[in-house]
């Protein structure tokens, strides 16, 4: 039996924010023969703080807050000189971040908000998105200086696919760097949740380098999977507002109207899934939102069976209030036996006596005319606009809500539910219900604790809350919790969850900022895997290995394996 051999990589990262990265490196092992590799993180550098200090909550390691801007990348970012104590980074900066290690892998993921197809083709241009777009080339280069004696063996440039278009000019610019100081280049894209088995689709462009004298053979691509269905991580964990799972896992409180468009929306579809509902002379035709109470609105129990609790608002229109009583009496003064009756408007009433609600006998009729809306009522009404069919996007008093054709623009798949057997689309910064599919049509039995005061009816349209509103299939259609969304990110086992487990701070909006802009841990580890062969491969003096995946990537697979001539070729 053979004796395996420990091997130690070292990882190093710039813009590393909250360590998803690192986090999947460190849980990396490669392996060759009888070498075993594993990896031990150096360090990071982000500008954020927060970030940063999450980073040595993840990895063990601490990250340094710096900024990478040079001087007139920050007065373009910030239309202001920097403050009197500012200065510029420099190489001995990312030198010290790495406590004067050298690294064999480097990982890059620059901020990619100005190549990011949310952010608008005209505003991507000016000159704040354009210094921030920058930090992609200056981040390599000081890289690239800090060990320009020693060069990593391996670099990773990670970012949004749109890079490749919209950022073609610093592409172009990082690869003749590269290729300067002797690494051999790749571009590709890949799926985060088909290499890291995730339960979201997330594509991400990705730069390879490999340098050349250093590392010979192929690098190859990592094991593709199936994407998972979302209740496969989602199952695993609390109900949403279990308070044992700490504040990150409570349902977010949301606008009255929001949590009623969602309850509207198909699991798999979006806001247009609205345009399929039956609006009928501006009246939400086939469904009306009740309350739901007491075993069911206007409930009645068996004679012989146990009544539910009585409370302090125990009417027949508030729950099971109501008895199926067989000593009824004909002699009863009840107008034909029919308390709460509805008289068809092709028939005859009953007599007219001196007590005529109608909880005392037919004193309704079905009226087929439509008198205009009625201004006291709790019925849902979508009120056409020009005709439009269209996103709900606003309400007006008792629950109208307008059709409104302003939204009829991309949407990004605004207010889209994911069935619970499905994977769930790319996480990101702005993961909100109204920015994409943030929302779930959850099977399970939940009863999430309330919030709001409403006394005496429904919710006005813009009051927030936490709501549960079975929806048409029977779920309840709400959005994922901020925990939920590291889980899918993989920065957190479903597993472990039920011990609570914080980002730093108390802010729901700047967690999920951070969660989206992480680097997956299990397309990172996925990553980090054939990286790590690559390297047990470079050690043992193999240049070539046969194996069944992919050269990471072809077509450029065989100009980056020899040297640059051929490459050139």
């Amino acid at each position: 039996m053979q004796t395996l051999q420990r091997v130690e990589f070292r990882h190093f990262h710039m813009f590393g924010a909250i360590g998803g990265g690192a986090r999947g490196f460190n849980m990396a092992t490669p392996r060759v023969g009888n070498l075993q590799g594993h990896y031990r993180c150096i360090g990071s550098i982000d500008v954020d703080a927060a970030a940063n200090r999450d980073f040595a909550r993840m990895t063990g390691v601490p990250a340094t807050t710096l900024d990478m801007f040079d001087r007139d990348q920050y007065r373009a970012f910030w239309d202001k000189e920097p403050p009197a104590d500012w200065r510029e980074a420099t190489a001995a900066d990312v030198q010290r971040a790495a406590g004067g290690e050298r690294p064999h892998v480097v990982f890059l993921s620059a901020p990619c908000k100005g190549f990011s197809g949310l952010l608008a083709e005209s505003k991507s241009k000016t000159d704040k998105y354009q210094a921030l777009n920058r930090l992609t080339l200056r981040g390599v280069w000081l890289m690239l200086e800090a060990w320009s004696d020693d060069p990593p063996e391996l670099i990773l440039f990670e970012n949004v696919p749109r890079i490749a278009t919209r950022g073609r000019h610093l592409l172009d610019q990082i690869c003749d760097l590269l290729r300067a100081y002797g690494y051999a280049v790749a571009e590709t894209t890949h799926d985060c949740g088909e290499i890291g088995g995730l339960a979201q689709s997330r594509k991400r462009f990705l730069l390879v380098a490999r340098h050349m004298e250093k590392v010979p053979p192929f690098l190859y691509e990592p094991d593709k999977t199936s994407l998972r269905a979302v209740g496969d991580v989602l199952g695993r964990m609390p109900l949403p507002g279990d308070l044992r799972a700490g504040p990150m896992h409570r349902v977010p409180s949301l606008q009255w109207k929001t949590w009623v468009r969602l309850a509207f929306v198909k699991p798999g579809g979006d806001w247009r899934s609205l345009n399929d509902l039956a609006v009928a002379n501006g009246h939400l035709r086939d469904y009306l939102v009740v309350p739901e109470m007491h075993a069911g609105v206007m409930g009645v129990r068996p004679w012989d069976a146990h009544v539910g609790t009585v409370t302090g608002n125990a009417r027949p229109v508030t729950g099971a209030f109501s008895v199926a009583d067989p000593r009824f009496s004909q002699s009863a003064k009840w107008n034909d036996g029919q308390a709460l009756g509805v008289r068809r408007w092709t028939e005859h009433t009953g007599t007219v006596a001196g007590q005529q609600g109608p909880g005392q006998g037919a004193y309704s009729v079905a009226d087929p005319r439509h008198g205009g809306p009625a201004k006291h009522s709790n019925e849902f009404r979508i009120v056409p606009w020009d005709d439009a069919a269209c996103a709900v996007t606003s309400a007006h008093g008792s629950g109208q809500c307008v059709a409104d054709p302003r939204r009829a623009g991309p949407s990004f798949g605004k207010y889209a539910v994911t069935p619970f057997d499905a994977p769930s689309g790319t996480v990101i910064s702005g993961s909100t219900t109204g920015q994409g599919a943030f929302a779930v049509a959850d099977p399970r039995q939940c009863h999430p604790q309330p919030s709001g005061d409403l006394p005496g009816g429904m919710p006005t349209a813009d009051q927030k809350l936490v709501a549960m509103i079975r929806a048409i299939d029977g779920t309840w259609h709400r959005p994922f919790t901020t925990l939920e969304l590291a889980a899918l990110q993989s920065l957190v086992d479903p597993e472990d969850s039920w011990v609570p487990w914080q980002l730093d701070g108390e802010s729901d909006q700047a967690w999920r900022e951070r969660i989206g802009n992480a680097v997956p841990s299990l397309a990172a580890k996925s990553i980090a895997e054939v990286m790590g062969e690559t390297l047990l491969l470079a050690m043992t003096g193999e240049t070539f290995r046969l194996s069944a995946q992919p050269i990471w990537v072809r077509p450029l697979a065989i100009a980056i394996s020899v040297d640059s001539s051929i490459e050139a070729v």
